[in-house]
């Protein structure tokens, strides 16, 4: 660890980033297409697929699409951990800094989780419950 666990911070920002990145991802192959069908919306999933194929790609590769987002998830959880209690520096407004960013990086850590479970649900529960 630095002396004034800037770089931590920092890091803990970038993987927490990162984490919604994949996160987002699983939203796109399965929850967004789902949302759309059970709305009633064919012909905008349609429109969807039509401007942009990679979704189909997505859709078809989501066990792959979710380990990797999950390993992602995991390392940006395990950063998030190690730097829960690093030292900030002592000027005032370093320090403020330093926490700001901190706080940051857990909310879009934590906003990472919960797109991550929302899209989990759409591409195995519901999915599961549906062939039941």
């Amino acid at each position: 660890m630095s002396a004034d666990g800037m770089a931590e911070s920092r890091s803990g920002l970038w993987s927490s980033l990162a984490s919604l990145f994949a996160s987002s991802s699983t939203l796109v192959c399965c929850a967004i297409p789902a949302l759309l069908v059970a709305l009633g919306a064919g012909a905008a999933l349609s429109s969807l697929v039509s401007l942009f194929p990679q979704v189909v790609w997505l859709s078809e590769h989501k066990a792959e699409l979710f380990g990797s987002a999950g390993l992602m998830m995991i390392g940006s959880g395990a950063l998030q951990w190690r730097n829960r209690s690093a030292p900030c520096p002592i000027d005032p407004a370093l320090s403020d800094a330093c926490l700001k960013t901190r706080k940051t990086a857990s909310t879009v850590y934590a906003a990472s989780v919960v797109l991550y479970l929302i899209g989990g649900w759409f591409a195995f529960v519901q999915l599961w419950l549906s062939e039941v």
